[in-house]
């Protein structure tokens, strides 16, 4: 099933952020090394920045790390790897248009970054871990946003741009840790094409991202989660926003109840715990999106949108008093901001 829906503008109210550290400017290189989630103060000025691990959105809960820095009132920041590559015996992952571009939604400013250093993995001959971003690059990417007085969506693009050039610095970073390490990288030539595309502008980044969004989201649609123990039909989803931007996702479970339409975000562990606090975040996040859909349609037929969070977990599951705590913050955000709770098989 496919699901079609707008966003003119997001309405919501995090109640579950956590509490974030200060580090002065100064100290962003041991900011990044300590937290996923922090405020930064510059002078007189405090960001709370982000930053993603890789810049697939599926790798070390980036969305949970985001989510924590929505309590915020003033300037939000996210810093995310244009590539991101492990070695030949590990995983590579490009930036996609549509992330930066979810994040305008959220009125998040992007940092596109790379990495510049790593260090060997013990366990694979063809693998690096512990990368380190460019700091410098970061730093003056910094103090030109703590003066810029666009929005979110205008620094996102201006950040596009220059995709391209971002990427140059990435790939030569990439050889260098290559040489000094000795590991062998993934392929520079499949990268180099890729790279290519993007120096061509954002219009063909944007159509290239698209195209494997639209990929992803259809692989997404058809794959059973081991995890996720769901029981429904999986349905893709479009959104547009008011700019015509489109944003490509999945919902891992949708009910049709006459005129109702029941998105669900699914989040499975096997233990007797609850899932954990990353995936419950990650979640909550969708829940953002979810409850700001607007004209929402299937087969051209309009439905009322109803988001639903829905927990599951292992047989021996049963609710005990620190539970109870987590379930009721959870039942306050959705109560909050018009989604619903649902605990194995029962609405909580």
């Amino acid at each position: 099933m496919h699901v079609t829906a707008k966003i003119t503008g997001i309405e919501y109210s995090p109640l579950m952020c956590r509490k974030l550290h200060t580090f002065d400017f100064s100290q962003l290189d041991k900011a990044l090394c300590k937290e996923a989630t922090f405020y930064l103060k510059i002078g007189e000025n405090r960001l709370a920045v982000s930053w993603w691990v890789s810049a697939k959105r599926t790798r070390s809960y980036p969305y949970a790390r985001v989510y924590d820095s929505l309590g915020y009132s003033g300037k939000k920041i996210t810093i995310i790897p244009i590539i991101k590559d492990e070695g030949k015996d590990g995983d590579r992952d490009f930036l996609q248009w549509d992330t930066a571009s979810l994040m305008s939604l959220f009125g998040v400013y992007v940092i596109i970054g790379y990495y510049k250093d790593a260090s060997t993995n013990p366990k694979y001959k063809n693998k690096v871990t512990n990368q380190r971003y460019d700091i410098p690059y970061i730093k003056e990417e910094i103090m030109k946003l703590l003066s810029y007085q666009s929005d979110a969506l205008h620094w996102n693009i201006s950040q596009l741009e220059k995709a391209g050039d971002i990427a140059e610095k990435s790939l030569k970073a990439y050889a260098d840790i290559s040489k000094r390490l000795s590991v062998e990288m993934h392929s520079s030539d499949t990268a180099r094409k890729r790279v290519s595309k993007l120096l061509q502008g954002k219009e063909t980044f944007l159509r290239v991202s698209r195209e494997l969004a639209k990929k992803a989201q259809k692989r997404e649609s058809i794959t059973e989660q081991p995890k996720e123990k769901l029981k429904g039909t999986k349905a893709t989803i479009t959104i547009t926003n008011y700019l015509g931007g489109k944003y490509f996702f999945t919902s891992d479970e949708i009910e049709l109840h006459n005129d109702r339409l029941f998105l669900i975000e699914g989040k499975h562990t096997k233990t007797d715990r609850l899932p954990s606090l990353g995936d419950i975040k990650d979640g909550l996040l969708r829940m953002i999106l979810l409850t700001n859909l607007k004209d929402v349609q299937v087969k051209e037929e309009k439905y009322t949108p109803i988001p639903v969070l829905k927990l599951t977990t292992g047989s021996e599951f049963k609710i005990k008093p620190r539970h109870r705590v987590l379930l009721n913050r959870l039942k306050e955000e959705s109560l909050t901001n018009g989604f619903k709770i649902m605990l194995n098989s029962q609405y909580f």
